[in-house]
């Protein structure tokens, strides 16, 4: 069952997860391009590193895009089925759920692994200046953690109904709209910030897509 619920949901992401594949394998290289062996003054190795760490922002985003486009592409065919094909299976419900995120998890190992393999090449076609260290294992773990946390909250957003979905995402403009008026009327009471702070920073669940996502780094 397993292999059938794999095997399709491959058939249904492939094109998707190609630009996944060609994205993470060239990010890496792409931000190794500021890289200089040369560089030996101490304010021009902080300006490369502002540098790397400015395209260290775009490891993050395309680590929640991996997982929402496999979270989403996940339930594709049962909400366009109407969830007849899971109904009609022998087996429970939480069981094909737990199945279809298992399919979708192992698939993120690929844009993660070929993360790894471009961080592996930009690190060995890059000659470093002294001081600064290669991390290109640490970055595509991270990648692959990033994902899998994206990809796990969108699956159980998708798991449900559009309406569902519709419902989701009323509440947090909702909350974004609250928080702007109580900011436009002059009123000291930012509960969003605090709010958000406590998702971004240890212990929320997304405190892995902030700080400092460099492939080199002292």
């Amino acid at each position: 069952m397993f292999k059938a619920i794999l095997y399709t949901q491959w058939k249904w992401s492939r094109l998707p997860l190609l630009l996944m594949v060609f994205a993470g394998f060239a990010l890496p290289l792409v931000s190794a391009q500021g890289v200089e062996s040369a560089v030996h003054d101490y304010w021009q190795t902080e300006d490369m590193l502002s540098s790397l760490q400015s395209w260290g922002l775009v490891y993050p985003l395309l680590a929640a895009a991996v997982g929402l486009g496999l979270a989403l592409i996940s339930w594709s065919a049962d909400h366009r089925g109407k969830h007849i094909y899971a109904l009609s299976l022998p087996i429970p419900r939480w069981n094909y759920v737990l199945l279809r995120f298992s399919a979708g998890a192992c698939l993120l190992a690929v844009p993660a692994l070929t993360l790894w393999v471009g961080a592996l090449v930009a690190t060995a076609a890059t000659a470093l200046p002294a001081g600064l260290q290669a991390y290109p294992t640490i970055l595509a773990l991270r990648f692959g953690l990033a994902a899998f946390v994206a990809y796990s909250i969108f699956f159980a957003v998708s798991a449900g109904t559009n309406k569902t979905a519709g419902y989701v995402l009323a509440i947090l403009g909702a909350v974004v709209v609250v928080q702007v008026f109580i900011d436009a009327v002059g009123w000291d009471v930012p509960f969003l910030q605090p709010l958000l702070l406590r998702l971004v920073f240890w212990p929320g669940p997304f405190e892995i897509f902030t700080g400092r996502w460099m492939l080199f780094d002292v």
